[in-house]
């Protein structure tokens, strides 16, 4: 009976270089892996960014159909949540959103009434640098695309 008791209280623990070799192992993997997770971070904003705009534009079209003219670049695209106090009044305005989204980065949705780059109008959102123009993600994200 006193053996099978001392075989029950032995315990072997790691030793220091185990412990080691785990956290090298543990740091090359994230050294490999958190790159690739934070581009894909940046790749779903300026997704998020253009589906934004899709359905700005489309909020648009609508107020267009129901008042023969988009919004005029005073009015903005609040005058897709709230009936426009400025300039033409439209006889036929409803709500169109519930609220105005902001851009993935935090910041407001720009719309150009004549547009510049698409045609009629153009909703773009300025990038994650909130700048003007800018490459790879730095760049703009307009209705153009």
């Amino acid at each position: 009976m006193l053996k099978s008791h001392r075989r029950a209280t032995t315990v072997r623990g790691f030793t220091l270089i185990e412990l080691m070799v785990v956290l090298v192992i543990i740091g090359v993997l994230a050294a490999l892996i958190v790159p690739n997770v934070l581009d894909r971070a940046a790749d779903a904003r300026v997704t998020a960014a253009r589906t934004d705009v899709n359905n700005l534009m489309q909020a648009l079209k609508l107020y267009k159909l129901d008042n023969q003219r988009y919004p005029s670049a005073e009015q903005g695209l609040d005058a897709l949540v709230r009936k426009p106090t400025v300039g033409v009044i439209p006889a036929n305005w409803r709500p169109y959103l519930d609220k105005l989204p902001n851009d993935p980065w935090g910041r407001p949705y720009q719309y150009l009434n004549p547009g510049v780059k698409g045609g009629e109008i153009d909703v773009f959102s300025f990038g994650a640098d909130g700048a003007p123009g800018g490459e790879g993600h730095d760049a703009d994200v307009g209705s153009w695309q």
